[in-house]
């Protein structure tokens, strides 16, 4: 199974690179491109193409193929795939590419690649064989191989200094590519400081019906680490109840057997940012985990995922024009909610918009936005978005409003996207116990970090 290459597109579905199509025709990415923009150009709004396209045969000798394409800043990456290869493989490599472009610039955008053109294309060759196999995709040994930008400027802007000497200089303690026996960490590390940190990111994904019973709902968690250790550390994590996480994928790090046998996670990190494991949350039968469950829970829920909010839409239709009223209860005990956003799509030729925002039974109208928050109306979504910064713990917010629409029968999405976050908190309440490092050769004592955070993405239907 590989991978025909990948082609990184501007906004304007203009090419800015691409890795060498060695085994196809001149014409083959230029179709998949065509293909692409096509699909674009003919849609009502760019999320409406499809993830996989299909592109028929160019010739009488040649079969047809698909496009596997991701939205990435203001970019498109495609990956062209041909035969039998499985889409959801060329997907996995786009998305390993993205993570080693923002590991190598930060945040990404067009402007930024164009500008390290020569670097993105190194990494290109150096992450996908002539082949379509994926060869080196671990930051760590890409490093050793293809030099971040800042460092190779630096390296050039050095006047008077030989460019071999300078490598040889920076890297005098690592001995070169592949040097180390670990692929994924660097030999002969030294910090001054050494410490690891450890996030546990959860975010919740639920569909819930007119009636405020929940269809379906998943918690779909990470562990987001950090390690500045030097040497070579062995560390070992465990957790006070690792049975709530379920369907675990690990970082190549982790030792699988300590795993089965204590649910411990045994391993000897990268340096740097990396995900430790990933994991979906899966609450017992038994329903503990209702903590924002205020009434008798319903059979066939049992195994979701409570809600930790009620909304109630009130929603009138007039001959051409439509009065709506959203009230939003948190059901968080102790936790505040940030960043909270509820969209609602109004349709085709909705005009006039008018919202009033309010706080608490709905009678405080004249507040400032920052405390009853603030709503706005996007003319190219035609979507109303309600903003509430900060809403604290069993707090009850409201928005009411109107809009006509200028082509007769109003057509609204019969839903809410609601969304927010929750600082030092994670929904299966999974809690570490302790850590180990034995840093073999080295004596040092680390200093360990450990912090939760949750977000969520919840369609309320009415």
């Amino acid at each position: 199974m590989a991978i025909d290459g990948l082609i990184i597109l501007d906004n304007s579905g203009r090419p800015i690179i691409q890795s060498g199509f060695r085994s196809k025709p001149v014409a083959y990415p230029i179709l998949h491109v065509d293909a692409l923009n096509t699909a674009i150009s003919k849609s009502l709004r760019a999320g409406d193409v499809e993830p996989v396209i299909y592109v028929p045969a160019y010739g009488t000798s040649e079969s047809p193929s698909a496009c596997c394409h991701v939205d990435c800043a203001d970019m498109r990456i495609l990956c062209p795939v041909s035969d039998d290869v499985d889409p959801l493989f060329a997907f996995a490599f786009i998305q390993t590419f993205i993570d080693i472009l923002t590991e190598y610039f930060g945040a990404l955008s067009a402007a930024t690649l164009k500008d390290n053109f020569d670097v993105v294309y190194q990494l290109l060759e150096e992450t996908l064989d002539a082949g379509g196999q994926p060869l080196t995709t671990s930051p760590n040994a890409l490093r050793d191989i293809v030099l971040p930008p800042s460092l190779l400027s630096k390296l050039l802007s050095a006047t008077g200094a030989n460019l071999a000497s300078a490598l040889n200089s920076t890297g005098s303690n690592i001995g070169g590519p592949f040097s180390s026996p670990i692929p994924w960490r660097k030999a002969g590390l030294r910090y001054t400081r050494n410490e690891i940190y450890f996030d546990m990111v959860e975010e919740l994904k639920a569909i819930v019906n007119k009636h405020g019973t929940t269809l379906s709902s998943s918690v779909w968690g990470r562990i987001d680490t950090n390690a500045k250790l030097s040497g070579t550390p062995d560390c070992l994590l465990t957790f006070v109840n690792p049975h709530v996480i379920t369907d675990c994928a690990f970082h190549p790090s982790v030792r699988l057997q300590r795993w089965k046998r204590d649910s411990s996670l045994s391993f000897v990190p990268p340096d740097g940012h990396f995900t430790l494991a990933e994991y979906r949350f899966t609450p017992s039968a038994s329903a503990t985990t209702a903590r924002f469950q205020t009434g008798p829970m319903p059979i066939s829920a049992k195994e979701n995922i409570p809600i930790p909010f009620l909304i109630k839409p009130a929603v009138e239709f007039n001959e051409s024009s439509v009065s709506f009223e959203f009230k939003f209860t948190s059901r968080m005990p102790s936790q505040t909610m940030e960043n909270l956003t509820v969209e609602m799509y109004l349709g085709e030729g909705a005009t006039g918009v008018t919202g009033l925002t309010s706080r608490g039974d709905g009678n405080r109208i004249s507040e400032p936005s920052s405390t009853t928050g603030s709503w706005t109306f996007d003319t190219r979504k035609m979507v109303i978005r309600w903003e509430i910064p900060q809403v604290a713990p069993s707090s009850t917010w409201s928005l009411r409003g109107s809009y006509s629409c200028s082509n007769g029968v109003p057509r609204p999405a019969h839903a809410l996207q609601i969304r927010f976050e929750v600082g030092s908190y994670t929904f299966s309440a999974l809690k570490v116990d302790q850590l180990k490092v034995n840093a073999s050769g080295e004596n040092y004592k680390p200093y360990k970090g450990v912090r939760g955070r949750a977000s969520a993405n919840v369609e309320w239907r009415w």
